[in-house]
C-alpha cells in the first residue's frame, strides 16, 4: 500500500569529508545508498522526489530531479524545496546518506500524520531527528522566512508550526536498533555500514 504523500530524498549536501565525492552514489553491499532508500520509498510513495544540485549524476534512473530555491547550502534549503515541489498536502524526508533507512518505520511516521499536523519527527535520547520526518506544506512559509534570514537549523521553525514527536519506545518496536538513523560522514562510517550490511543480509 502506498501512501497519499510525497517521498523527499535531500542531496544536496557538498560531501567534504569525501573530497566532494557524491554520498548518495557511495556503494554498500553492491548498491547505491541512493537506490536502496529509492527501492523502500517506492513501496511507500506513488511521489517521490530527489532534491539535487547536481541533476546530471542523476540522469540513469526515471526520478523526479528538482533544485534548490534558496542559494544558500543548508538541508533546510533541500525541505524547503522538497515540500515546494511535492504534490501532497505531506512530504516525509530523509538525508540522501543514510543506507538502512527501515520501511516499518517510516509507515510509523507516515501513519502518525493527521490533516491538522505540520511536522511529525522522531526523538530519541539523542535529540530530534529531523532529517528523517513528514513536513506538511504549510511549513514552506515560515521555513522560508528563516533562510531569508540566514537561520538554517531545521528545529528553529518547530515552534511556529504543529509539531508531533514521536517517542524512543515507540520508534524501536519498528526499528529495534533505530538503524534508520545510520548516516555516513566519514570513510569510517562506511566501513562500519558494510559491516552493518553484512549483518543484517
Amino acid at each position: 500500500m502506498t501512501y497519499p504523500f510525497t517521498g523527499v530524498i535531500l542531496a544536496g549536501g557538498e560531501s567534504k569529508r569525501f573530497a566532494g565525492e557524491n554520498k548518495a552514489l557511495l556503494k554498500i553491499g553492491g548498491q547505491t545508498i541512493f537506490e536502496r532508500i529509492l527501492l523502500v520509498f517506492s513501496e511507500l510513495f506513488d511521489d517521490i522526489i530527489l532534491v539535487t544540485n547536481t541533476p546530471h549524476h542523476y540522469i540513469d534512473w526515471d526520478i523526479q530531479a528538482v533544485t534548490d530555491l534558496f542559494a544558500v547550502r543548508s538541508s533546510l534549503t533541500g525541505i524547503h524545496a522538497g515540500l515546494f515541489y511535492a504534490n501532497t498536502t505531506h512530504a516525509f524526508c530523509v538525508a540522501c546518506d543514510t543506507p538502512f533507512v527501515q520501511k516499518a518505520l517510516i509507515r510509523c511516521i507516515l501513519d502518525a500524520i493527521e490533516p491538522q499536523m505540520d511536522v511529525i519527527v522522531p526523538k530519541t535520547s539523542k535529540g530530534l531527528e529531523a532529517l528523517f520526518g513528514a513536513y506538511s506544506k504549510r511549513c514552506i512559509k515560515p521555513i522560508a522566512r528563516k533562510l531569508q534570514n540566514n537561520q538554517l537549523k531545521i528545529q528553529g521553525f518547530f515552534s511556529e508550526v504543529r509539531t508531533r514527536k514521536i517517542p524512543e519506545e515507540t520508534l524501536r518496536q519498528h526499528d529495534a536498533e533505530l538503524i534508520s538513523f545510520f548516516n555516513i560522514n566519514t570513510p569510517d562510517d562506511l566501513q562500519t555500514a558494510e559491516r552493518i550490511h553484512r549483518s543484517i543480509a
